[in-house]
């Protein structure tokens, strides 16, 4: 199995040739509570406008929550976000002297940050070999049959750790949310342009075009 999952990264891999991007910790982890329910192309902009005004938990901490809500509309549940913002940033700057820190354990001690979120950052912020488990990369899993069905995100984050060899693991989350979007999608994936078909004993492929 260990063989046929770096199989599966060094094809996808070929792919879609993801970059690894890197980015100050603080912003990672702000920008990770914004797209909690929020699409990418939301995200972004409203993180964006968020650190032009405002780019550290002392200067954030400065500005009403509603103020906050108002730069990052229309992100999902922007009022809530807002206030759970501040939350953090008394938190890092109270704490941890406006430091974010950089185990899954302190990080998760955090308002609204999970486990995926933890892991976002300590890969993107500290390079640390982890996989953010979030819907496509748990279905994938699945799907390929490196997990079981009824299998949590946390399950399957144990699995994949145990399974791909540390260099490759900062890939994976980044890997299968594109192949999520692009071909292996919740309904109807088009297994009939996948380059991992022969590899994936998903028992349910859509290998007829004419299906869509």
């Amino acid at each position: 199995m260990r063989s046929r999952i770096c199989k599966i990264i060094q094809i996808l891999q070929r792919r879609y040739k993801v970059r690894i991007w890197r980015d100050k910790p603080f912003r990672v982890l702000i920008s990770c509570v914004l797209s909690q329910r929020t699409k990418d192309e939301t995200t972004g902009p409203a993180a964006e406008r968020l650190f032009h005004t405002a780019n550290t938990p002392q200067k954030i901490l400065k500005l009403p929550a509603r103020k906050i809500a108002k730069l990052i509309y229309p992100v999902g549940f922007y009022n809530q976000k807002a206030k759970r913002i501040k939350r953090i940033c008394s938190i890092l700057t109270k704490e941890y002297g406006g430091r974010v820190q950089r185990t899954r354990e302190e990080l998760m001690k955090l308002p609204g940050v999970g486990a995926k979120t933890a892991s976002i950052v300590l890969a993107y912020a500290y390079g640390m070999p982890t996989i953010a488990v979030d819907t496509h990369v748990n279905r994938i899993s699945k799907r390929l049959g490196f997990v079981a069905e009824n299998s949590k995100p946390e399950k399957t984050q144990e699995v994949l750790e145990g399974l791909i060899p540390k260099k490759l693991q900062i890939l994976v989350n980044h890997l299968f949310v594109t192949f999520g979007k692009d071909i292996c999608r919740p309904l109807r994936p088009r297994c009939y342009i996948c380059p991992i078909v022969k590899l994936c004993p998903y028992p349910n492929k859509n290998l007829n075009k004419k299906s869509l």
